[in-house]
C-alpha cells in the first residue's frame, strides 16, 4: 500500500490567469470570457480558503445576471470589497508576500477608473493573486 500523507489535493487549481489573455479573448467571445475567469476566480477562492475562513463567495454567474442588476450595480461593488479581501486575507494566512485586499479594488478599479488604466491594473493584480493563491493550494493544499 502506498504512503497517502502527500498534502497535495488531487483537483489542481489553474494559475493561468492573466489580463493580455483576459482582453484578447473577451474581444473575441464577445464578453463570455470574461464570465468564465471570474466564475473561476470565484470558485478558487472557495476551494482553497472555505476550510480556513468558513465562509462562501458566491458565484460570479449568479451575481452578474441576478444580483447585480436587482442591487443596481451595488451587490457587484460588494462582492468586489469582499472576494479582494478574502484573496489578501489567504494570502497573508499562507504566507504569501504580495500585497492585495478591498483597498486595490476601491483605489485602482474605482477610483482608478478615472485615469482609465486604473481597473486594467486591478485586474492585473487580481489574476496575480489569485494565482499565487492556487499555485499555493496546488502544493500545500
Amino acid at each position: 500500500m502506498e504512503n497517502m500523507n502527500n498534502s497535495a489535493p488531487a483537483v489542481q487549481l489553474k494559475t493561468n490567469k492573466g489580463l493580455l489573455k483576459y482582453i484578447l479573448l473577451s474581444i473575441i467571445t464577445f464578453g463570455i470570457y470574461p464570465l468564465v475567469v471570474m466564475s473561476s476566480v470565484s470558485d478558487s477562492v472557495n476551494i482553497a480558503a472555505s476550510r480556513y475562513d468558513g465562509k462562501k463567495t458566491m458565484h460570479y454567474c449568479l451575481l452578474y445576471f441576478i444580483v447585480a442588476p436587482i442591487t443596481l450595480g451595488i451587490g457587484a461593488l460588494v462582492w468586489y470589497h469582499n472576494i479582494s479581501n478574502r484573496i489578501g486575507d489567504e494570502l497573508r494566512r499562507r504566507g504569501i508576500a504580495y500585497s492585495f485586499g478591498a483597498a486595490d479594488f476601491w483605489l485602482w478599479n474605482i477610483l482608478g477608473s478615472f485615469i482609465l488604466i486604473g481597473p486594467l491594473v486591478y485586474t492585473h493584480k487580481l489574476f496575480r493573486a489569485t494565482n499565487l493563491m492556487c499555485a499555493n493550494y496546488n502544493i500545500n493544499g
